[in-house]
């Protein structure tokens, strides 16, 4: 079965890394094991401290939910060898007519060609008027033939060729064959197996009987074969014992990789006239075959977002998914659903909350080690409970998931936002948290940097500003801020780039050198946005 990814937003905090991990968590406690964490950016440094201290993995990064090849039910038929007979490939196409070619592959299961029935149809037909069979081997022969060698110059030769004839009884002064280089088929007529191994023919095919002892003994380079088929049936398939590499198609050949986006197969249909392409794993491998009825009902992904609710801060490509369940602590935004959902949003300041509420609504108890993260999600992104967001809620449910890890939130906490952060690239430091916003044809950037020594960060505040202003001017933004939240000082050193009429208007204080503080202000979603939002709405 599918999984079911559970992801928080971009530029994931811990409490968006933690929340996605303890709900698929909960899930699988719950016997649904479909449930994948999944996250769509790096994590950052205070998360990846989180992570170490309990003993976690960060969960998987996804790209994108948009349609992908592996998201078809394709078709996969097996995979052909270049070098076995049109028999078994024919064999292998009439096995399933619903597939209209099949792959064929070299030694290295890599894509050479491929077969289906119109060009062995088309090799048939032009056998009629050339009867003449070049290059077979052996091996081949024996098997679509099922026969055996019964002399010793036989197991000498590894292909023959030669102009196919059948030995008829009549034309015993007149054989159809004439020279060396010919395949004759003959039944019960020592005769006429003798007149071609004194001609040493190439081949000498025998059809329902046994060539007398002293034929066999006799010197000749004549690969001699028994067949226990017919002679004109013995004609037929020997045609049949040519390689599928040597017919297939080898040209013109388009071929998909999993990951390819079902979007851009549609277009190479379209400029394609061909009914099956191959598709090829990262190592390109074959693994199947699509057609373009697969692509009328594609399978989409399934998703549930937890700690957001916006299309910019979500996974590329979401309109393309399902979504299952939106789990979140943050303003309604614009997310559309194509059928109704499970939506769970409720006024808190941590996503991971409202996580460890629902693991005591079901009467299950988390791990220690599972407590304790959710109980650093928790603190994280309430700022040790100092932020407007914060809840009595949220406070109960830390201390009670620290009780089950047997940890103490003061400690924790410190050790959350002690991090050092003196060594941190500044690009690292500057989108560790960030966020897109989209208010009233306003594009703009919120960067949360939350520490306990704010006055260490502005010695690096001309860092802060160039970077801010070189991505302004790349993403198009109409402001850039960068939130330098003090846990000790109860408020936000801010950095801020852009038109400060705005800023003034929005919060009713001047800038200075791009920075003012603001006290008390602790939150990005509660503070900050919904300022700027009254401003511009």
């Amino acid at each position: 079965m599918d999984p079911i990814y559970v992801t928080g937003h971009r530029n994931p905090d811990t409490d968006s890394i933690v929340s996605a991990m303890a709900y698929a968590a909960l899930q699988n406690a719950l016997g649904n094991r479909e449930y994948v964490a999944a996250r769509l950016g790096h994590i950052s440094d205070e998360t990846k401290l989180v992570l170490d201290r309990f003993g976690f993995e960060p969960p998987v990064r996804i790209q994108t939910m948009r349609t992908q090849v592996q998201d078809l039910d394709y078709d996969t038929p097996p995979a052909l060898s270049r070098a076995v007979t049109i028999s078994r490939a024919w064999k292998a196409l009439q096995s399933d007519r619903s597939i209209p070619a099949i792959p064929v592959t070299n030694d290295d299961g890599t894509l050479y060609g491929m077969l289906s029935p119109s060009e062995i149809a088309e090799y048939d037909m032009q056998t009629i008027a050339n009867t003449y069979a070049e290059n077979l081997p052996i091996f081949n022969l024996l098997n679509v033939l099922d026969g055996k060698i019964i002399n010793e110059a036989g197991y000498l030769v590894g292909r023959v060729s030669g102009e196919v004839s059948i030995a008829l009884p009549q034309q015993n002064e007149n054989l159809l064959f004439s020279g060396k280089d010919s395949i004759v088929i003959c039944g019960d007529q020592a005769a006429m197996a003798r007149r071609a191994m004194e001609m040493n023919v190439n081949c000498l095919i025998v059809c329902q009987a046994e060539l007398p002892a002293e034929l066999r003994a006799m010197q000749t380079t004549t690969c001699i074969l028994a067949t226990p088929f017919d002679a004109f049936k013995a004609a037929r398939m020997i045609y049949h014992a040519i390689e599928a590499g040597r017919i297939c198609r080898t040209e013109e050949l388009d071929a998909f990789h999993l990951t390819d986006f079902v979007d851009d197969v549609k277009d190479v249909m379209l400029e394609s006239r061909h009914r099956s392409y191959p598709i090829l794993d990262e190592n390109d491998k074959v693994v199947g075959t699509i057609s373009r009825y697969h692509l009328l009902k594609p399978r989409r992904k399934r998703v549930v977002l937890v700690d957001h609710n916006e299309m910019s801060q979500s996974v590329p490509g979401l309109e393309q998914a399902d979504i299952l369940e939106i789990i979140d602590h943050h303003r309604l935004a614009d997310i559309q659903t194509g059928a109704p959902i499970y939506f769970r949003n409720e006024p808190v300041g941590s996503t991971a909350t409202i996580i460890a509420s629902m693991y005591q609504e079901r009467g299950l108890l988390p791990s220690d080690r599972l407590a304790g993260l959710m109980a650093a999600a928790i603190v994280a992104d309430t700022v040790m409970f100092k932020s407007p967001t914060s809840t009595q809620r949220d406070h109960r449910m830390a201390e009670r998931m620290a009780r089950i890890a047997n940890i103490s939130l003061d400690e924790l906490g410190q050790a959350i936002f002690s991090a050092s952060m003196d060594s941190k690239p500044t690009e690292s430091l500057l989108f560790g948290d960030f966020k897109d916003f989209h208010i009233a044809d306003h594009d703009f950037g919120v960067s949360q940097i939350t520490c306990i020594d704010s006055k260490r960060m502005m010695e690096r505040k001309d860092e802060f500003l160039a970077l801010m202003q070189k991505t302004m001017e790349e993403r198009g933004y109409t402001l850039m801020i960068l939130m330098l939240t003090d846990v000790l000082l109860e408020g936000t050193q801010i950095l801020y780039i852009g038109d400060e009429e705005i800023f003034s208007h929005a919060f009713n204080t001047p800038l200075k050198d791009h920075t003012c503080f603001l006290p008390g202000v602790v939150s990005r979603k509660k503070q900050i946005i919904p300022m700027l939002s009254a401003l511009w709405g």
